[in-house]
């Protein structure tokens, strides 16, 4: 078993990464850290649950550590769900420590020897963990995606045989995305909130260095352009978009596309048996039938039409959060990197 820390247990992402890993099949939760009012109480004590799963009780009594590289000792490998204000530095520290970071935080995520994964779509890119060693790390970081960004490329990954050099995407994203305090309920009822910050420029770079070409020591940023809008809107979790792709290809072929794709992955404990589910129904996906398909890591697609027009939908805090950073963790140790 390989021992892993939580950075930043109590917040939204944490609680997250610490209903995934309680009863985790190959890693085991040991340290979990938070703020100085929480360290050196229970974690049961301290911690407001607030997802939509039982709180599991086997992490209930952990001693809240302080969050710094010293409490780690004990890990293998940590989990960061830590704002990207504070991240940057305390990850950098991990690493040096000699520690494996998976980090949802997005400090280091264009930093050019430090990969930007989605196991489905760029795998190889775990490569410059190599280039990373190679200057010094003894550890080293992988990033995941912003959330909309994951839940796109996931998306985008079945047409790329088709080429295209122009990508246009409307997210209507759930407000779980900004975390348990992140919109007041007079703001976000009967409302629709047409900006979130930084979200488009995340997405629009982001997903070329996803989807960009990894020669074993560089990645060059995939060739075509992202235009993106991104929107608030009075869903509890589950970000659902609209995108629009000139594909080259029928509607009935982009179909055929999705449901013969299949991952270059296997035999992840948290990799869903469905990684893409396909809708022929004109009204779905929907978040609230559909963000939880394969425990909340299938990314669902439908309204396929020509231009290329589709919908695409997965739920954030899961896929597009924790469970893409636990899902990244599993392939590290597969490919033998721990």
């Amino acid at each position: 078993m390989i021992n892993v820390g939580v950075l930043g247990a109590t917040g939204a992402v944490g609680q997250r990464f610490v209903q995934l890993l309680a009863d985790h099949p190959w890693f085991t939760l040991t340290t979990l850290t938070a703020s100085g009012r929480s360290a050196g109480r229970r974690y049961g004590d301290v911690v407001d649950w607030r997802l939509d799963a039982p709180f599991p009780d086997a992490v209930g009594d952990l001693i809240v550590a302080p969050t710094d590289p010293k409490s780690l000792r004990d890990c293998d490998l940590v989990f960061s769900a830590l704002p990207a204000e504070v991240a940057g530095e305390i990850e950098t520290d991990c690493a040096r420590e000699g520690l494996g970071v998976c980090t949802n935080a997005s400090s280091h995520r264009m930093e050019a020897d430090i990969p930007l994964v989605v196991p489905e779509v760029n795998p190889d890119h775990l490569g410059l963990i190599d280039l990373q060693h190679d200057r010094g790390s003894d550890g080293f970081i992988v990033t995941n995606p912003n959330c909309s960004t994951i839940i796109f490329t996931m998306g985008l990954a079945p047409l790329r045989k088709f080429g295209f050099s122009d990508l246009r995407v409307a997210t209507m994203q759930a407000i779980s995305g900004a975390g348990f305090a992140g919109v007041p309920a007079m703001a976000i009822y009967d409302n629709v909130i047409p900006y979130i910050g930084g979200e488009e420029e995340k997405m629009e770079s982001e997903t070329l260095k996803i989807m960009g070409s990894f020669d074993g020591s560089t990645v060059t940023p995939a060739p075509f352009r992202v235009s993106a809008s991104c929107h608030r809107v009075p869903v509890i979790d589950g970000h659902t978009m609209a995108v629009w792709a000139d594909v080259e290809a029928s509607p009935d072929e982009v179909r055929e596309a999705f449901r013969s794709w299949r991952p270059p992955i296997a035999d992840l404990p948290t990799q869903p048996d469905q990684a893409i589910k396909l809708f022929d129904e004109p009204n779905r996906p929907q978040p609230r039938l559909d963000r939880m398909r394969g425990g909340g890591m299938t990314v669902s697609v439908g309204r396929i039409r020509p231009g290329l027009r589709f919908i695409a939908m997965g739920h954030n805090t899961i896929r597009g959060a924790a469970g893409a950073s636990v899902l990244n963790a599993e392939l590290i140790a597969q490919k033998n990197y721990l």
